[in-house]
């Protein structure tokens, strides 16, 4: 049972205490007529999210992280520490391992955000600093070199926005991820599995083909800064969160129809964060779904159509 829900969910949430309530009682009937009522509540209210409730999914502390989908997807896994300049950022993790069922070679690389408050701080929240994306860009141009292709599991508030990371260039390593992405002459599927926020996400989200998953979100900036900068204020900015979140069009059903991602990953009822191992399996098919044609590919065709496919998206009709 879950024991983490959130504030839409809590309706869910009651009807769960009441089936464990009659369980406790010995009434196993009523249990499971109540836990029928909050399958079918939690059905009815995950068909209707709105894009605020959406962004509060894709940020629960339980879905599945890069460590636990590397573990499930990826067979061999070694991962590649350090930018080689200054040293290594456990924010962006990276590294090569075969894709397990079809066995294919594959350098991924993707954000890690921790399981508890230890492995949190040590990941920096999945807030990558400048020698993680350029540890992300030697691992994509290594990929280059050995015709390995490249997976990236996006999930990250944003690059880390502190002092020490201005400082050490920040802004000019995501730029420069970005263009690594667009210029690697190996395939490049990029999954947005949780927050993909800001340049910290489209440093490596510059793919063939941009996967998503349905509960997932994406934007340029999190609905809190833009409420901040359009309202002015903290307080406001809170309160004005959810209006940011739906102009914003953050939600994968928005992006898919702005061509601004390709596919869009099924996510089990209620969200990744109650059945991760399901949610892991529905990625798993969508990555190699897409990347079986894009290996047939010539390089020099691959990159220009992917360099085309983001020229197009800042097109005005």
């Amino acid at each position: 049972m879950m024991t983490s829900f959130l504030d839409f969910e809590k309706p869910v949430a009651a009807i769960q205490g009441r089936a464990a309530d009659y369980r406790a009682a010995g009434d196993e009937a009523g249990a499971k007529h109540a836990e029928g009522a909050a399958r079918r509540l939690l059905a009815e209210t995950y068909a209707r999210l709105t894009p605020w409730q959406k962004t509060q999914v894709a940020r629960h502390p339980n879905r599945p992280h890069f460590g636990d989908m590397v573990k499930a997807l990826v067979d061999d896994f070694t991962p590649l520490a350090g930018d080689r300049a200054f040293g290594e950022d456990f924010a962006i993790i990276g590294g090569l391992g075969r894709l397990r069922g079809s066995g294919t070679p594959v350098m991924v690389i993707g954000h890690e955000k921790g399981n508890d408050t230890t492995t949190r701080v040590k990941h920096n929240f999945g807030m990558g600093r400048p020698e993680g994306y350029r540890k992300a860009i030697r691992l994509i141009e290594m990929a280059s070199r050995f015709n390995v292709p490249v997976i990236t599991l996006v999930d990250t508030a944003g690059a880390f926005p502190g002092l020490d990371a201005e400082e050490r260039g920040q802004a000019e390593a995501i730029a420069r991820a970005t263009e690594a992405c667009l210029a690697a002459e190996v395939p490049v599927i990029a999954a947005i599995t949780g927050e993909g926020g800001s340049g910290g996400a489209v440093a490596l989200a510059a793919a063939d083909r941009v996967i998503m998953f349905e509960h997932a979100v994406y934007a340029v900036i999190s609905p809190e800064g833009c409420a901040s900068i359009l309202w002015r204020t903290a307080d406001k900015a809170n309160n004005h969160a959810p209006e940011a979140a739906e102009a914003m069009r953050v939600t994968a059903a928005d992006l898919k129809k702005l061509g601004v991602i390709d596919t869009i990953v099924s996510e089990p009822l209620g969200g990744a964060h109650r059945d991760p191992s399901a949610a892991i399996t529905s990625l798993s098919m969508a990555l190699a779904a897409e990347l079986t044609p894009l290996l047939a590919m010539d390089p020099v065709l691959l990159r220009r159509a992917r360099r085309n496919k983001f020229v197009e998206m800042g097109r005005l009709a």
